[in-house]
């Protein structure tokens, strides 16, 4: 929940699912733990402009400012929590932990680190002071990341490249997004995106904002953001804020729905789309309970 505020969905993702991976736990448990990091992952990223594309499209449309964003820590936080509660139910056991040897950090791996956090203060930075686009600051960053990588480890003998690594790590990513691309690509030429944005004509904005959150589980919140966002429908900053959290979330209703659900499915083989479904009642209840608490800590705008 923490770590994916600043860094990414996939990142968060892949560190939490080693360290559940690693207990060995029986299929059900291992389960009901990654459908918990999913839906922190995704929950996480919503308070703060590094954590969530969505977010930061939002923020840099001024709909919203850094002090309104970090109103949804709480709700964010409390339905990551209640899921928790409702997934423990039946749960026992005992986890043991065997104390393993101190590994000294090679230099590297700091410099690798220090330029990543580099990047992310650039990408608020630029983007906030010189309006530079962020995708610009992120290739940037991650050109210097590659080249300096390169040349640190051109004399050691590694198993793996760089880019290889990186190759591993994403390929289930970019699959899931060239899937995206053409699946909103599908509707934009039958005239269906544009439909979504229909519902804040037949409903009030605190509905439709929880109607295009759960949608946002079978097309990506991305463009479901920029369609409302160019449709200059006019909310309240409160509406705004709950939007943010509904579009950032919701995409956790599916295991389809969003990156981390994607990454989780890939690296544990017992997460399927029907063992993640069955849990969807829990998932809905949460995302039910953080909706209501984001908009009411909207009301404090």
């Amino acid at each position: 929940f923490l770590f994916s505020s600043v860094s990414d969905n996939v990142t968060a993702t892949l560190i939490s699912l080693a360290v559940v991976m690693s207990l060995k736990l029986p299929p059900k448990k291992l389960i009901k733990y990654a459908t918990l990091i999913v839906f922190g992952v995704n929950s996480g990223g919503v308070s703060l402009i590094t954590g969530d594309v969505t977010t930061l499209m939002i923020f840099l449309d001024g709909k919203v400012t850094i002090a309104n964003l970090l109103l949804l820590i709480a709700p964010a936080f409390i339905s990551v929590m209640l899921l928790a509660a409702m997934l423990s139910i039946g749960m026992k056991g005992d986890v043991t932990f065997s104390k393993s040897g101190k590994k000294r950090i090679e230099k590297t791996d700091i410099t690798i680190a220090v330029i990543f956090v580099s990047t992310v203060i650039s990408i608020l930075a630029l983007s906030v002071i010189y309006s530079v686009p962020p995708l610009l600051t992120f290739l940037c960053g991650l050109s210097i990341m590659f080249l300096v990588a390169q040349f640190l480890m051109r004399k050691k003998d590694i198993n793996k490249n760089i880019i290889d690594y990186v190759r591993d790590i994403e390929y289930d990513t970019l699959l899931f997004f060239v899937g995206v691309l053409l699946l909103v690509g599908a509707l934009k030429e039958i005239g269906m995106l544009s439909k979504f944005t229909d519902l804040y004509t037949v409903m009030a904005p605190q509905y439709a904002n929880y109607l295009m959150g759960i949608l946002s589980a079978g097309v990506d919140n991305v463009p479901l953001t920029a369609a409302l966002l160019k449709a200059n429908i006019v909310m309240s900053q409160q509406d705004w804020l709950s939007f943010t959290y509904a579009t950032g979330v919701g995409g956790s209703m599916l295991i389809i729905g969003s990156a981390a659900g994607i990454i989780a499915m890939s690296k544990v083989k017992e997460l399927t789309f029907m063992s993640y479904l069955r849990l969807s009642l829990y998932l809905l209840v949460s995302y039910t309970v953080g909706y209501a608490g984001a908009y009411y800590m909207g009301g404090f705008v």
